[in-house]
């Protein structure tokens, strides 16, 4: 909800909110028992913020958006 809410706040500012779902990756946080390196996670959220034209306000995952 705070991605929506962000992203239509700032709708008129130029700037991009998103949400993005890196996978079960092994990090700290989980033991690094998750089954994707921190490489592989970064990836969505490397290419969602270097589009010359991103969207704004959605979930987004490597295989493409992800219903609220």
């Amino acid at each position: 909800m705070a991605t929506v809410c962000w992203a239509k706040e700032l709708r008129d500012t130029g700037i991009t909110v998103n949400a993005a779902n890196p996978g079960f990756t092994a990090t700290d946080l989980n033991n690094h028992s998750g089954h994707r390196t921190a490489e592989e996670g970064a990836r969505i959220v490397v290419s969602v913020a270097t589009q010359d034209a991103p969207p704004t306000g959605v979930f987004l995952q490597e295989d493409g958006l992800l219903p609220w």
